[in-house]
């Protein structure tokens, strides 16, 4: 599970009322749980033999997410749906990583119930990062990209 997956979880326990969540992936398995102080998120990882519980604190981990994402202006989901870098099957993306964008320019299509939406840039620069895979479900307000 990748780091931008586990901060996602992480922001999802801290703003909810819910004090454990536990999600498993094929064999990788996260358990976070908010304790009273809300220092330690622990994580089970299962190895062959047996499972593998690691306590780290929360901030190490939001730290290393931080220092893993480019800086710059994030481009949010403002729907829930299916994210998309091309108008079509084998058609050339949008944009790439490098690219210049100017505000209003296309960036992707998210399609939620069988409507195609167009997201575009809401500000001039340049793609640091495409954070979402195409074809990928994702969450209303999950960051879609990284404009310099």
């Amino acid at each position: 599970m990748d780091l931008r997956k586990l901060k996602k979880l992480i922001d999802l326990v801290e703003e909810s009322s819910i004090s454990e969540l536990e999600i498993t992936e094929g064999e990788e398995r996260v358990r976070i749980s908010k304790s009273g102080t809300g220092i330690p998120t622990q994580l089970a990882v299962p190895a062959v033999a047996a499972p593998a519980v690691i306590s780290v604190p929360e901030t190490n981990i939001l730290d290393k997410v931080k220092e893993a994402l480019p800086a710059g202006h994030m481009v949010n989901s403002p729907m829930v749906g299916t994210f998309y870098r091309t108008s079509s099957p084998g058609s050339d993306p949008f944009v790439k990583v490098g690219q210049t964008v100017k505000a209003g320019e296309t960036l992707c299509i998210i399609e939620a119930m069988k409507l195609l939406n167009e997201i575009e840039a809401d500000k001039d620069g340049i793609i640091k990062a495409i954070l979402i895979e195409n074809g990928q479900p994702v969450e209303y307000g999950e960051a879609l990209f990284i404009i310099e």
